[in-house]
């Protein structure tokens, strides 16, 4: 059982680890989604860090499926 457990705390890791370098990414490109979020403040940023991290997958999908081109 406590394989289990360090295979579980070892992949939640890695996905917050893949969470924090794409949230970096993310919310210096995001006006490609929103064209509103290039003209917010870097506070505003900070405040949907943490969402970025914990919900990546989703919208890594959306970055990449924009319409709008830079």
């Amino acid at each position: 059982m406590e394989i289990f457990v360090y295979a579980f705390l070892i992949i939640l890791e890695i996905y917050f680890a893949a969470g924090l370098i794409f949230a970096v990414f993310f919310l210096f490109s995001a006006k490609r989604i929103d064209p509103i979020m290039g003209e917010s403040k870097k506070i505003v940023r900070l405040l949907l860090f943490p969402g970025v991290v914990a919900t990546w997958p989703f919208l890594l999908g959306k970055l990449f499926n924009s319409k709008t081109n830079e």
